[in-house]
């Protein structure tokens, strides 16, 4: 940059920049104007720096960084506004936190001083936004909070923030960021530099590596549970030879990544009941919940391996599955050196035949099972169905769905790394449609498409949603799936209180959302191709002529009315 100063407002963006982040997703207030100022001038000045996108909701901003940092693997940011953004963004940061999900969110803080400073309160939104704990919104959710206290911090506290929310376990990070600081001056030397402090990545301790090398090269029945997924790209691939060479089981007990290629050899569904009671050594694969404890019977005599980045989730007040051995760090790094680790180990080339011929025929019943649910003749159009049809329409192209009580994976045919991904644990809905905006501005070559129920949609802020995708040229795939009614609310109360008042009930209370507004509505005033469509025959045809408008650069949305659950 040209001048020897800058304010600190006109630096976050080229140190975040230097960061190596792409994209800001930004929801501005009266908080903003020397943030906005330092924009212009950098633009004026040529200055590099990431892409600054105006985001007309707080939710939709975060859930585009979490789907942008999927596509990447890069931390994105995200600039809210005040207290009042913050608490709009605050499920973002739930999911994010649950998922691992490196971020840097920042918000303003209303001035500190009422007079007498450049930047003070001007309106009385300044008092009425002040808090004593502005950041305890996010704490819970978050590695690290600070307030930023002199513009001199601008530099040090982005690269101490990002090296934080990169660091193993990743995760999002909150910056305070009062007006006044940011209208104050600092040196402009060195704000492209490289980070003052890097990221920590941890890795397994050699010998509990060995061990777990041991204990799987001598198992007669080992089980792998996968929920989130198997590291990068390339141990995605190595993950799926090396159960096949060895002849382990892979579950996808509720998944929120894609772990093993639905239709391996080695993966036996969702379903760890008759594994899990047989299993000799279970590895627990970055597995939040690895199995319903009241439902699913562990064999007694098994040793429990838990590998992931927080293997025994120290973030979790309550998670008491066993650990007999933990292997800590990322999935992209642990897996291959288990991998090596498995090369070195004496092999019982019959066993391992054997057991290899029993996961292909019992993989291969599963599998049959749930194309024949799905195909399955029925009073209208099912989820499954839905499934079905999206799978087939992209076979043979880059693609990723996100499914939020949308599709179920089983019933979709998904066989890449980054091709499924399902709303987080955390249950913050209203992600999948702006995680899928996130994932087309970082991927625009892959078909990207999200499926959800209709309280799901609602979730999204579905205007502001559709606004941004108009706005950016984005052009994902919508496919919401309407059956009036908090459908996953319904369930469990059927499963609670299985002959109960409220089972019995022609409408049970408190779950039902008619009558539905038209969706397709909604996305054509954002000059979106819309269709809705309730005859099953119509399904594949009209998935095949949303693609076509998603692939014309049009964001294209299929309002399906789907059977109860």
């Amino acid at each position: 940059m040209s001048g020897a100063r800058l304010t600190a407002g006109g630096a976050i963006f080229p140190r975040l920049k230097a960061l190596g982040v792409d994209f800001v997703f930004a929801n501005s207030g009266t908080d903003f104007p020397p943030v906005i100022e330092g924009l212009a001038e950098a633009a004026a000045e040529g200055a590099e720096l990431p892409l600054a996108l105006t985001i007309p909701h707080e939710h939709c901003a975060m859930g585009m960084a979490h789907g942008a940092y999927l596509m990447t693997g890069r931390a994105q940011a995200v600039m809210l506004h005040t207290n009042v953004g913050l608490a709009n963004g605050a499920i973002g940061a739930l999911n994010a936190a649950c998922e691992h999900v490196p971020m840097l969110i920042m918000s303003g803080r209303t001035p500190v001083n009422e007079g007498g400073r450049f930047g003070a309160r001007t309106v009385p939104i300044g008092w009425g936004q002040e808090m004593l704990d502005q950041a305890g919104l996010v704490r819970e959710a978050t590695k690290w909070d600070y307030e930023l206290r002199y513009p001199e911090q601008v530099r040090p506290m982005l690269d101490r923030a990002h090296a934080i929310a990169t660091s193993t376990p990743k995760g999002p990070v909150y910056l305070s960021l009062p007006r006044e600081v940011l209208c104050e001056e600092v040196e402009a030397e060195e704000i492209d530099a490289a980070s003052s402090m890097q990221a920590v990545a941890i890795g397994p301790e050699a010998g509990t590596l060995d061990r777990a090398a041991d204990l799987l090269a001598a198992a007669e029945r080992p089980l792998i549970i996968a929920q989130r997924g198997a590291g990068d790209a390339d141990s995605f691939a190595a993950f799926a030879r090396w159960v096949e060479d060895w002849g382990i089981a892979v579950c996808s007990w509720w998944p929120t990544a894609l772990a093993i290629p639905t239709d391996h050899p080695c993966h036996v569904g969702s379903d760890p009941s008759p594994w899990l009671e047989e299993a000799d050594v279970v590895v627990v694969l970055d597995s939040l919940a690895p199995w319903w404890p009241d439902e699913h019977a562990l064999n007694p005599e098994a040793t429990v391996i838990q590998v992931g980045p927080d293997p025994l989730f120290s973030r979790a007040a309550a998670r008491t599955f066993r650990a007999d051995l933990s292997l800590a760090g990322e999935t992209a790094s642990t897996l291959p050196a288990l991998i090596a680790a498995m090369e070195r180990r004496p092999r019982d080339e019959d066993a391992i035949a054997v057991r290899q011929a029993r996961l292909n025929a019992a993989a291969g019943r599963t599998r049959q099972r749930h194309h024949a649910a799905a195909i399955a003749d029925a009073p209208g159009i099912t989820k499954a169905y839905v499934g079905h049809c999206l799978g087939a329409a992209l076979r043979g192209r880059p693609s990723t769905v996100f499914s939020e009580l949308g599709v179920p994976l089983p019933s979709i045919e998904r066989r890449e790394h980054n091709s499924w991904f399902q709303e987080p644990h955390s249950g913050g809905l209203g992600f999948s449609f702006p995680a899928a905006l996130g994932a087309k501005l970082a991927a625009p070559e892959r078909d990207i498409v999200a499926t959800m129920g209709d309280g799901s949609y609602m979730f999204a802020n579905p205007t502001a949603c559709h606004q941004v995708a108009e706005a950016l040229g984005l052009a994902p795939l919508i496919i919401v799936l309407n059956n009036s009614e908090w459908g996953a609310v319904r369930g469990s109360v059927a499963q609670l209180y299985p002959d109960g008042h409220a089972a019995r009930a022609n409408r049970m209370p408190l779950t039902g959302l008619a009558p539905s507004p038209d969706f397709t509505l909604t996305a054509r005033a954002s000059r979106a191709w819309a269709e809705r469509v309730r005859d099953r025959d119509a399904l594949p045809d009209a998935i095949d002529r949303a693609l076509a408008a998603t692939r014309d650069g049009t964001l294209a949305l299929i309002e399906v009315e789907t059977l109860p659950d």
